[in-house]
């Protein structure tokens, strides 16, 4: 760093030197984040790469309890609701009272449980269905004796 540049730092507020210019990864964080929470299925999944990409790299707790968190926010919206669950469920390994990652949880939880009572009636229609063609076929096949 030459004179001038070390004159010149010291002479700005801390503030404005520390948050003038934010690190690459806080930019990759922050566009991450916008990215999960676009509409466009696309956007989400570009999302959750950079974040998976990004994440072995990362040191601090805080950066990885969040980074966790938006994957887990975009596998939620790119409806992997169990890759979602586990992860959000890490997070709260973490931070137990983390009122975002409780409140994910529960929207999971809800998803879960809705796609579970659709896939019993679609079940139990398949299942109506087959027993109406069986008794049909039976019926037929004892008229014609």
């Amino acid at each position: 760093m030459s004179e001038f540049t070390k004159i010149k730092v010291q002479s700005c507020p801390s503030i404005i030197v520390n948050s003038a210019f934010p690190s690459k990864s806080e930019c990759l964080l922050r566009l991450s984040r916008a990215l999960v929470h676009r509409k466009r299925p696309e956007d989400v999944q570009r999302g959750i790469a950079m974040l998976e990409g990004s994440l072995p790299s990362t040191s601090n707790p805080l950066q990885m309890r969040e980074k966790m968190y938006l994957l887990a926010v975009g596998y939620y919206r790119s409806g992997d609701y169990s890759r979602s669950r586990q992860l959000v469920d890490r997070c709260l390994e973490i931070v137990p009272d983390w009122r975002q990652a409780i409140t994910l949880k529960k929207s999971i939880e809800d998803h879960i449980k809705k796609d579970g009572i659709i896939g019993i009636g679609i079940a139990a229609t398949a299942v109506t269905a087959v027993g109406l063609v069986a008794g049909g076929l039976a019926a037929a096949l004892s008229r014609k004796k």
